[in-house]
């Protein structure tokens, strides 16, 4: 995780807070955190290079997903995992029908088909080892996409008919990145244009 934050823990007087207590705390928050087993953390801002990745990929997949069932969403939607008490805000969530409210909170979402991050310094080894693994818990995930803000390189995990996740890497201007599941497909030349790598 990124950067404990002690706020909320001063303002309710406890160590570990509930799920609706960090629901309420993060309405006034200027900023946006990540919840995980009672305690929060703040969420690394993004650099410029990041935020042309995304607006180059949330504007692609956005169109190719256009009038079909399967919708993209950005880092404003927060996604939570009953299964392990993650609350978070991946930088794009693909939803398959309607979108499913958490028990906890009827503007986060829970059941995302495709989660999307753009890897940063700071947070590429947090995105690729432990928020995979909390990300696995969610029992509608059916791919995990790494897209990397400092070198041409995507990953992209896809769970196979035997429950196993495995990788496929991307690596060159002029691949297309497939993503099966909602059957879209982008070059990776779209993702990164204009970023200079």
């Amino acid at each position: 995780m990124e950067t404990y934050i002690r706020e909320p823990v001063l303002a309710y007087g406890k160590t570990k807070l509930s799920p609706g207590e960090y629901l309420e705390w993060e309405k006034s928050a200027e900023l946006k955190h990540e919840f995980f087993q009672g305690e929060i953390f703040d969420m690394a801002g993004a650099s410029r290079r990041h935020n042309k990745i995304f607006s180059n990929f949330f504007g692609e997949i956005g169109t190719r997903l256009k009038g079909k069932p399967c919708q993209p969403y950005g880092s404003d939607l927060r996604i939570h995992i009953p299964e392990n008490s993650l609350f978070t805000y991946p930088d794009i969530s693909v939803i398959c029908g309607d979108i499913t409210s958490s028990t906890e909170d009827e503007d986060t979402a829970i059941l995302p088909s495709v989660l999307v991050e753009i890897l940063s310094p700071s947070t590429k080894s947090y995105d690729r080892g432990d928020k995979f693994k909390l990300y696995r818990d969610i029992p509608s995930l059916k791919e995990y996409i790494l897209i990397d803000s400092e070198a041409i390189s995507i990953e992209a995990f896809r769970i196979n008919k035997s429950g196993h996740w495995e990788l496929e890497e991307y690596k060159n201007m002029n691949d297309k990145l497939t993503i099966p599941s909602i059957e879209v497909n982008i070059l990776l030349s779209e993702i990164y244009e204009g970023t200079k790598l």
